[in-house]
This record gives C-alpha cells, structure tokens and sequence, in this order.
C-alpha cells in the first residue's frame, strides 16, 4: 500500500509537471529519499533493533550541529527554512533515542539512551531552535506516556488528530480566517513575510485548484517570494506548496501517504512504546512541515522514512512468537 501511495504522489506530480511545464525534480528526490530511508530502516532495524535507532539518533545530532547550513541563524545569514530543518533533524534523533532506549533491555543502556535523547533536547536549546527544543520536549513527554499505553490506537488516533488541527491552523491563518487577537499573536511567531507566503500559495490553489500551477512554479508567480532577499521560490508549508503547485490532488495525496504511516505504525509488530514515540516525533516532524520548509531537506525526508522503517521494522531475534503474531497486545510495555 505505501509503494502505491508513494508510486501515485509521483506519477501526479509528473502530470503535473508536463501540463504546466513544471520541474518535479524536487518532488520525486523527496520521494526517492523517503523510500530510501524507510527501507533501510526496515532492514537496520530487523538486524539492530537498539543499535540501528542509536545510530540514526546519534547521526541526526551529528549532522546538526555538524553542517553550517543546517543550523539556525538570522535570516540575512541562513535563508528562511534551515531553522525548520534543524528541529526536524533533533526532533527525529530525539525520537530514535527514545525508541532505542525502550527497545533496549539493560537498565544502563536504557539510561544511556534516556539521557542521550536529554542531551539532543538540549541541544535544541543551546543552538537557538525554539521550534526544535518544543518538539523534542513533546516527543519525550509522549514516549514517557506511551509506556503506560495499553492500547496503541488510542494514541494513534491522537496523532492524527494532532497532524489535522496543526494542519487546519495553516490553512486557517492563510485564508485569514482566525480572530484578530490570535491572528495578530501567530504573525509575531511566523513573521510577516512567511504569512503573506501563505496568502500567495492559497491564492495560487484557488487559481487551478484541479492541477495546481506546476512543481517548482511557485517561486515564479508568487509576487512575495520574487521580492524576498534570499528567495527559495517555497512557500514554507508543505500543504499549502503542495495545494499552490499540484492542486487538491496533491493535498490528498500527502494525506493519504501520512495515513498510510499511521496505518504501518498501528500494524507494527514493534512494542506500543516504540512505535507511539515515532508516531510522536514522525507528528511532530509534520507540524513543522506544515509551518516550515523542513521536507525540502534530504536529510530530513531521509531522516523520517529511517525513523518509519524502524518503527515498523519486524527484528529477527528475541522475539516471542506471540509478539510476532499479535501486533497489538494488551500488555506490550518494556515495563513492568
């Protein structure tokens, strides 16, 4: 089903693209890296289940602090986008830790694992990502809720109800359709710029709301990123760029690829605290993409395919054959 999802979100932008002489490039790279991690991560994490999320955990923080585009800075520095792919990359090491550490049976190697997930939040907090500090702060509270979740649905219906409603604030704040006050209290955390961003993608959706304008035309009809110090032609909101260049097709399509995750996740034979605490971070990951320009990042689409793919990865050893038989056991804790 996800190779089907995946295989129809590039064939539309395809036709897409050769309807308005778009560049779907970018699109089918997203894809390529998403697929690409995700297998891998099925792979690493049957053979590893604590060592390959450790690695990725470790990698994630790594590149982070390792790669000067990367970091976060002002925007006359970094162009608007890069504080987004900061978050994103700690908020999914932050996530691989965790799962490593509930997938780990040691005590001391579990408190190794609990204080490195600690230590990438931190990290957050000393490079200056607000965004990316929050979001490692939640998925730690939500992985620390997970170990006392009996039923993993629940918490996947949450998630998906948390992806909608950040989702649907987007879409509210670009048709200017929230309170004054509120409106006027997101504008000072989003910026100006980005906002009217927004209003430029919703104008172009309703323009061709079918087919969109095309992939990678954005930065070409929209008169606020032509005008941008530093353009990237994107308009920072992956539903709205989505919605703008490949019309409501597009936006469906996403759903239906987020949906499908969920679905893998609820099926997964992985523990229930292992697999809601990638649900958190992969959650988390879309919050930011909804507000943010993370995706457009290879390392972050590859970074959350990785983090899916060792959610639902199906580990060759130390495995019950009632686990393996029960995806969704009542008592799946790693605690007593």
């Amino acid at each position: 089903m996800g190779m089907v999802v995946l295989g129809a979100c590039a064939t539309w932008s395809l036709i897409t693209a050769a309807v308005h002489d778009g560049r779907p490039e970018g699109v089918l790279l997203a894809l390529l890296a998403v697929a690409a991690g995700y297998a891998a991560g099925r792979i690493c994490g049957a053979l590893l289940p604590v060592a390959a999320p450790c690695a990725a955990a470790l990698t994630g923080l790594g590149l982070t602090v390792g790669v000067p585009h990367l970091a976060p800075g002002p925007e006359y520095i970094a162009p608007l986008g890069h504080a987004g792919a900061t978050a994103a990359l700690l908020t999914l090491s932050a996530g691989a830790a965790c799962c490593a550490a509930w997938a780990a049976k040691a005590p001391a190697l579990r408190l190794a694992l609990c204080v490195l997930a600690a230590g990438i939040t931190v990290t957050a907090a000393v490079l200056g990502s607000t965004s990316g500090f929050v979001a490692c702060v939640a998925v730690l509270l939500c992985s620390l809720a997970a170990g006392r979740m009996h039923r993993r649905g629940v918490g996947i219906a949450g998630l998906a109800l948390t992806t909608a409603l950040a989702t649907g604030l987007t879409w509210a704040v670009a048709g200017n359709a929230l309170p004054d006050g509120l409106a006027a209290s997101l504008e000072g955390q989003l910026t100006r710029h980005r906002i009217d961003l927004w209003h430029d993608a919703l104008h172009l959706a309703r323009t061709d709301a079918a087919l969109g304008v095309g992939p990678g035309r954005f930065g070409e009809l929209s008169t606020t990123a032509s005008q941008a110090l530093l353009p990237d032609g994107k308009p920072h909101s992956a539903p709205l760029q989505l919605a703008a260049e490949q019309g409501v097709v597009g936006v469906v399509l996403l759903a239906a690829a987020f949906c499908w995750l969920l679905h893998a996740l609820w099926r997964s034979s992985r523990p229930t605290p292992v697999v809601l605490t990638a649900g958190a971070a992969l959650t988390a990951l879309a919050a930011i993409a909804a507000v943010g320009n993370a995706l457009s990042f290879t390392t972050v689409s590859v970074g959350a395919g990785l983090l899916a793919g060792l959610a639902t990865a199906r580990p060759l050893a130390d495995e019950s054959p009632q686990r393996e038989t029960d995806v969704r056991p009542r008592n799946d804790r790693l605690t007593p």
